[in-house]
């Protein structure tokens, strides 16, 4: 009797627990298939927004090119160029030189030639300094495609604006997740005007507009970051009309960036929130009538493009270590 109940007892015990082992199991399975289907709708989705995963293949990706437009300030030159050889995430520094008659001199050279060498001394990386030259005064030259360039990114700045490097940083990794879009500091909007499309006029919307409503469809190239195709497509194969129009009125090679990247792309740029420092006293937007002359740019664009390709958006990519209201 015993021994039958002993021979038993192994038995019920087996069959007691199947059920719960062949549940389990199951149950295990189903939570593995919802991960797998979590991340592959996460990677569909970041497909779809045109973000991407921030990938470690070399120095080069963890860099950009600061690419500095001049124009007859030397003095603004030396700080510009002595205050981003400091930033870390630099690799390279080209400036835009449209002085043909007067070249950079011997003085100057050894300036930012020292900025940068001391720079350099105290990282690990050793930061590349070119001035490249231009025959012609033209503001289409800042768009010129530059030879040997060694990183994807570019950051577009005027020579009298600073970006302290913590803000600069913070738009260089927004822009690592959407590299095909334009990351900026300084937004911009157009406005329509009539309901359809053919009669339809754009006005230029300034900081203030931007500031009252929370929308914008532009970040200006002085100081915006983009990807180095973008230098290509603006001198090679953007219409020639716009880079005609620029030339003649000397004015709006921003506007013009900013339709051909969002006529790219289909897509908004994005703005990132943080001080910066003009620290020139002049220039083409403190002219009179520089909003009339922007929005006549918006409107001349709009009409060769044949559409209006620049797409309002409310989003603002903000360091959450500094924001007090969430």
């Amino acid at each position: 009797m015993v021994t039958n109940m002993m021979r038993g007892a192994p038995y019920r015990w087996r069959y007691r627990y199947i059920p719960w082992l062949f549940g389990g199991r199951v149950r295990i399975m189903m939570g593995l298939c919802a991960v797998l289907a979590f991340i592959v709708l996460l990677a569909h989705i970041s497909s779809i927004m045109g973000w991407h995963r921030h990938t470690h293949e070399g120095n080069n990706q963890e860099r950009f090119t600061v690419l500095v437009n001049t124009w007859r300030r030397p003095d603004l030159l030396k700080k510009s160029v002595q205050h981003y050889s400091r930033c870390s995430n630099v690799d390279s520094i080209r400036v835009v030189w449209s002085e043909s008659r007067e070249p950079p001199s011997d003085h100057l050279l050894s300036a930012l030639q020292a900025s940068v060498k001391k720079a350099s001394a105290k990282s690990s990386h050793v930061i590349e300094l070119k001035i490249d030259m231009h025959q012609e005064d033209n503001l289409n030259t800042r768009f010129q495609p530059l030879n040997d360039l060694p990183t994807e990114a570019i950051f577009s700045v005027d020579d009298d604006v600073l970006v302290p490097c913590d803000t600069l940083k913070l738009a260089f990794t927004v822009w690592l997740s959407a590299r095909d879009n334009m990351v900026g500091f300084v937004p911009r909007m157009h406005w329509s005007h009539g309901e359809e499309s053919a009669l339809q006029k754009y006005t230029y919307g300034g900081w203030w507009s931007v500031w009252w409503t929370g929308t914008y469809s532009m970040v200006l190239s002085k100081c915006a970051l983009f990807h180095m195709k973008y230098l290509d497509i603006y001198t090679n194969h953007m219409p020639a009309q716009i880079r005609d129009y620029v030339t003649s009125k000397r004015n709006c090679e921003d506007i013009a960036m900013s339709f051909l990247v969002a006529n790219i792309t289909r897509a908004p740029p994005i703005w990132v929130k943080g001080k910066i420092f003009e620290i020139g006293s002049s220039g083409i937007s403190s002219l009179s009538g520089h909003s009339k002359h922007r929005s006549a740019c918006l409107n001349a664009f709009a009409d060769i493009y044949g559409h209006m390709p620049l797409i309002p958006s409310n989003l603002k990519a903000v360091d959450a270590r500094t924001a007090w209201i969430w």
